[in-house]
C-alpha cells in the first residue's frame, strides 16, 4: 500500500506550499512511505486526482486543490482533514495504514508536534505544569487552613516556606482592597439608580 500525495509543485499561492510541505514533511519525518505526484507537470495526475476525490469532498466550485491524500485508490482526505487526524492522534486510520509494530500509536504520533516544538521539551513543560498545578494545590491547602484559623505549625515551617509566605500576605492585601473598591462601586451604582429613580 503506497500512499500517494497529489501536490503542484509550481504552485503560486504560499498557502498551498505550505500545506504540501507540511503533509510531506510529516509524512518523511514519520518514515512513512509514500509517492508525491506533480498535478501541475503531469495532466494524467491532475485528472486522475480530479476524478478520484468524492462528491461530497469536493469544494463548492468543483476543483479540489492540493495536497489531495490517497491509500492506492482510496481517498483519504485533503490538508484540513489530515491537520485533524494528526491533531487527534489518529494519522495511522486516517491513511488506512496500521501502526508500526512495537510502537505506541500516541507517542509516535505525538513526536512530530505541529508548532515545531520537540517532543521531549513538550513533555518537560507539561510535568513543569504538573509541578505547578501541585504547588498550587498546596498554596490552596494553606489559604484553607488560614480561613478557619488554624496557624502555621511551626515557625521553622514558615521559614522553610519563606517566598510563599510572603506572596500569600501580598495577595491577601490585594484581596482587601479589591474587595474595598469593589463595594465602593456597588454604593456608587446604588446612589445613581437611587438618582434616576
Amino acid at each position: 500500500m503506497v500512499i500517494k500525495v497529489f501536490v503542484a509543485t509550481s504552485s503560486g499561492s504560499i498557502a498551498i506550499r505550505k500545506k504540501q510541505q507540511e503533509v510531506v514533511g510529516f509524512l518523511e519525518a514519520n518514515k512513512i512511505d509514500f509517492q508525491e505526484l506533480d498535478i501541475a507537470g503531469n495532466e494524467d495526475n491532475r485528472k486522475w486526482m480530479r476524478e478520484n476525490v468524492p462528491g461530497e469532498r469536493k469544494p463548492q466550485n468543483g476543483i479540489p486543490l492540493p495536497p489531495q491524500i490517497f491509500n492506492e485508490e482510496q481517498y483519504c482526505g485533503d490538508f484540513d482533514s489530515f491537520f485533524s487526524a494528526k491533531e487527534e492522534n489518529i494519522i495511522y486510520s486516517f491513511l488506512g495504514l496500521a501502526p508500526p509494530p512495537g510502537s505506541k500509536v500516541k507517542s509516535e504520533e505525538a513526536s512530530s508536534l505541529p508548532n515545531g516544538d520537540v517532543a521531549g521539551e513538550a513533555e518537560g513543560a507539561a510535568e513543569g505544569t504538573e509541578k505547578a498545578e501541585e504547588s498550587g494545590d498546596s498554596e490552596a491547602h494553606k489559604e484553607d487552613k488560614e480561613d478557619t484559623g488554624d496557624l502555621p505549625e511551626s515557625p521553622e515551617k514558615n521559614e522553610e516556606e519563606g517566598e510563599e509566605g510572603e506572596k500569600t500576605e501580598e495577595t491577601e492585601g490585594v484581596t482587601e482592597e479589591g474587595a474595598e473598591g469593589e463595594a465602593e462601586e456597588e454604593e456608587a451604582e446604588e446612589e445613581a439608580e437611587g438618582e434616576d429613580s
